[in-house]
């Protein structure tokens, strides 16, 4: 396997991890961010208002990584578009010394 190959799933790797990451950071972002309004729910205090503050506050931790995996994605794309560049790069250039080193009458 290529230095590129590896270059590329090593880039896979993170790419994944970052991805997994971003999933349960939110998660576990939601879970703590909702603990004061399961409190007002357990004690009555939690009214309507209160409800709609509770969802539009999980909605926007929700959104803010999400875009974090946006952003991952397309820098992982960024990348893989850099090592197709290399990639043909270096079969332009072998193909070229070859020619250098052979060539025809």
């Amino acid at each position: 396997m290529g230095i590129l190959n590896k270059a590329e799933l090593l880039k896979d790797m993170i790419q994944t991890a970052i991805d997994n990451g971003a999933k349960t950071v939110a998660e576990v972002h939601k879970s703590i961010a909702d603990m004061p309004f399961e409190a007002l729910e357990r004690s009555g205090l939690l009214d309507e208002d209160g409800q709609k503050l509770r969802d539009k506050n999980q909605q926007t931790i929700g959104v803010v990584y999400e875009k974090i995996r946006e952003i991952n994605q397309k820098v992982g794309e960024m990348a893989s578009d850099m090592f197709e560049t290399l990639e043909d790069g270096q079969h332009i250039s072998k193909v070229m010394d070859d020619k250098e080193n052979n060539p025809r009458s």
